[in-house]
């Protein structure tokens, strides 16, 4: 496996969304870089802006604030046309429900032959389906399979012609170990054929699968590791701000910080609570 120049770059991205007490920020200040022939999840408790970062990078959102460099060129600066046509041919996406990743209209077999059309790519569709192990199911619609074959429909259909971006909001989430070592399967042999492939996940087996972990906490990027290792690298903002671990937290109950600067680096230590 080999590891392509980056193909989105992500700095300082900020996300916002309307709420009845005002705009809500959803990404705050979160640099990113995805690059072909590896797999990138993007892990966090509920609400921490994964399913966002997912948007932005598949081309869905543009971004509030901050950049987002799609081959070195700043999405911002593309048209509605130029982001619709990369999003068909470049992109794969599954979404959280897989039944929205499907055309309800077409059996598996013309699920995978529809994506081929619209990728301009050939593709054997038997052996798309067999990686899948979906092959006796070729003629049946998406409402007519069990949640897993659907799931594993919408990955295999997302990967048709190795997208540059093969992204996938939660694609193991409901899966049994079998289904979901499938979905794992064709994810790595993407990221081998050279795709980006991105996933939001809360699944440790996806996590393990991973070449590198992204840990979201309220918005802000909180950690970072690569595979096989445990220590994290942090994201410092411009302001000279990091989130913490949330294990590290504890270290310090009253909330309040004492920072040493010696000899070339930094200690936290907890602040003496108040008389």
């Amino acid at each position: 496996m080999t590891t392509g120049p980056a193909l989105l770059e992500g700095r300082d991205l900020l996300q916002l969304y309307a709420a009845p007490t005002g705009p809500t920020q959803a990404l705050r200040g979160v640099d990113v870089t995805v690059s072909g022939g590896r797999i990138s999840a993007v892990t966090g408790p509920s609400g921490s802006g994964k399913s966002t970062l997912l948007a932005l990078l598949a081309l869905r959102e543009r971004p509030a604030g901050g950049e987002l460099r799609h081959r070195g060129r700043l999405v911002s600066a593309l048209s509605r046309r130029e982001l619709h046509r990369l999003r068909r041919t470049e992109v794969g996406w599954v979404a959280q429900r897989p039944t929205h990743s499907l055309f309800p209209q077409l059996d598996a077999r013309g699920q995978i032959e529809q994506m081929a059309r619209l990728r301009g790519v050939r593709c054997d569709v038997a052996a798309a389906l067999d990686e899948v192990e979906l092959g006796a199911r070729s003629g049946t619609r998406p409402a007519l399979m069990s949640g897993g074959e659907q799931q594993r429909l919408a990955v295999a259909a997302a990967g048709v012609g190795a997208p540059a971006l093969l992204v996938a909001d939660e694609p193991t989430a409901e899966l049994d170990d079998e289904s979901a070592a499938l979905v794992l399967r064709l994810l790595r042999a993407r990221a081998v054929q050279g795709s980006a492939v991105v996933l939001a996940t809360h699944d440790a087996r996806a996590m393990a699968a991973a070449d590198t972990v992204l840990r979201l906490r309220h918005g802000v990027l909180s950690g970072e590791h690569s595979a096989g290792q445990h220590q994290r690298t942090m994201a410092v903002d411009g302001l000279g701000r990091l989130q913490l671990p949330e294990e590290a937290l504890a270290l310090f109950p009253e909330g309040r910080v004492v920072v040493t600067v010696q000899d070339g680096h930094v200690e936290l230590h907890p602040a003496e609570k108040a008389p």
